[in-house]
């Protein structure tokens, strides 16, 4: 029997952006309860939220200075309790974001590590003494730009820090910081939480003697600064596996719970995440091919075909589209491109997460210079890194500010808020809301489209063309990446098939028309 991740569609709210409840223009959590029916109506099976824990909000809560509270901005928790029972009472499960590599300078642990050299916490975060010309230990760079390291005057040290300043990172070699953190997993399952996404895990532990990290010689003007060099000490250290493995058997303690990995780094590297049967790491290290794609049918078969034999004995596969930090679909690929897309990604082997707005087809919205939140475009500007035109608030109706605040939101909506939103999709049976709607339907009603296996098959051109399989159940996939009609051999064994789902205007499945699939079974 498979659990309830393997077969489980994950719906990520960023909490912000989502629904508020209060008029201050920001989303909460109240917010996001009032809006679980919607979710449930949609037919997704769980809810991630990105980081909702007390912070200075430098990086918009992934910079923790408390990981067992609540951010006023989103309520209490008492709120967060209230929205895990009502999550919980519709069947949903909830997933909260865990940010162990780093806390916020402002965390009361770092305030401790940062008051004297002889602080019992100093060795809780990375300090080191500068070169003999004065200059940063290594020449590591900061994912946001400019130097890793910065100088504490009044201790005469460097601390490092792979995003922010105000992100110092912890050392996790320090056996109190594994326990102090190890609890934190405890503390949030013993009340209730589904799971998390696990922030960053690939940065959690550096090289222990801190050496500098290769040039990379590709590296051109225009690309993030962190590029330049390759994070061979900086990143992916073998240690980081034992530490997965003790934050897999805390979640085993809890029974049905799940661990999802943030981490990007190429497929063999990548999947040394799932552990192995004697020590299992996380049970989904993200997956996020798509997002990065070549966008055509032969370069994504031959990718979904080396991630399914890469992966290890009893590995389950996972699936993303999009995200806070990348691009959204629709701009990537074009909006009609987009519902071929979730087909794609509903239809795939293994566990989808589906991004907040792309059921919608929203594309990145342009942010007026004036109206910048993100300190990545800050730090970086002009380099195509800002996160705020993924990030903008969720449109739920044709009411002021799209029904997502009574007050002026945070950053600004898409241009065709007013008829781009779940309202307005519900009633249209052509709308991507109603064809995401239908996918999800159709994965809770066939098992082998769940939880079956994935074979590919020959289709040539523009298609993109696989089995799905449990059992004696069989379903095809049929998917037109080009912008020009295709002609499908349908193999023989599925000619007497029926179409179940089709994004489409014909009814002929031997002939796709442009950026058309459908699916039989």
């Amino acid at each position: 029997m498979s659990a309830w991740w393997q077969s489980a569609v994950i719906y990520q709210v960023y909490p912000r952006s989502f629904q508020d409840s209060n008029g201050d223009g920001i989303g909460d959590l109240r917010g996001i309860e009032q809006r679980l029916d919607t979710l449930k109506e949609l037919g997704v099976d769980a809810i991630w939220i990105s980081p909702i824990f007390p912070s200075p909000q430098a990086d918009f809560g992934y910079d923790v200075a408390d990981y067992r509270g609540v951010d006023p901005r989103f309520g209490t928790l008492e709120d967060f309790d209230s929205l895990l029972a009502a999550a919980h009472a519709r069947g949903l499960k909830l997933l909260l974001d865990f940010v162990p590599n780093h806390t916020s300078s402002e965390h009361p642990w770092f305030l401790e590590s940062r008051s004297s050299r002889d602080n019992p916490k100093r060795d809780w975060y990375l300090w080191r003494d500068a070169r003999p010309d004065g200059g940063p230990p290594n020449n590591w760079i900061s994912d946001f730009g400019g130097s890793a390291w910065e100088w504490d005057e009044a201790t005469g040290q460097y601390y490092y820090h792979a995003f922010l300043k105000e992100q110092p990172d912890l050392n996790w070699r320090n056996p109190e910081v594994r326990i102090a953190m190890l609890d934190v997993l405890r503390f949030w399952f013993a009340r209730g939480v589904d799971g998390f996404r696990i922030d960053v895990l690939w940065h959690m532990v550096k090289h222990q003697d801190f050496p500098d990290n290769p040039a990379n010689d590709e590296w051109r003007e225009g690309w993030p600064e962190y590029m330049a060099v390759h994070q061979l000490h900086s990143t992916d250290q073998p240690e980081v596996h034992d530490i997965a493995a003790e934050m897999r058997a805390i979640a085993d303690d809890f029974g049905a719970r799940v661990l999802i990995g943030e981490i990007y780094l190429p497929v063999p590297r990548l999947v040394r995440y799932y552990g192995s049967a004697e020590r299992p790491g996380v049970h989904l290290p993200f997956n996020f091919q798509l997002i990065g794609a070549e966008w055509n049918a032969p370069s994504l078969a031959r990718m979904i075909a080396d991630y399914e034999g890469a992966l290890p004995c009893g590995g389950w596969p996972n699936w993303v589209l999009g995200n806070h930090d990348r691009p959204r679909i629709a701009t990537r690929v074009g909006e009609a491109q987009a519902r071929v897309a979730m087909m794609l990604l509903l239809t795939l082997r293994g566990t989808p997460t589906l991004y907040y707005g792309d059921e919608l087809g929203l594309a990145d919205v342009a942010i007026p210079a004036d109206r910048i939140q993100d300190p990545r475009e800050l730090n970086e500007p002009g380099i195509g890194m800002g996160r705020d035109p993924v990030r903008t608030p969720m449109a739920w109706d044709a009411s002021a500010h799209a029904g997502f605040s009574s007050g002026e939101p945070w950053l600004p909506l898409h241009d065709d808020w007013t008829t781009r939103n779940v309202a307005a999709e519900r009633d249209d049976p052509r709308s991507m809301w109603r064809l995401t709607q239908a996918l999800l339907a159709l994965r809770h009603a066939r098992p082998a489209l769940a939880t079956g296996d994935w074979h590919a098959i020959e289709a040539g051109g523009d298609l993109l063309a696989y089995e799905r399989r449990l059992g004696d159940e069989r379903l095809v996939v049929v998917l037109n990446l080009g912008d020009r009609p295709q002609n499908f051999a349908i193999p023989e064994w599925a000619e007497g098939l029926s179409v179940l789902l089709a994004a489409r205007s014909g009814d002929d499945p031997a002939l796709l028309g442009p950026n058309e699939g459908y699916i039989l079974g």
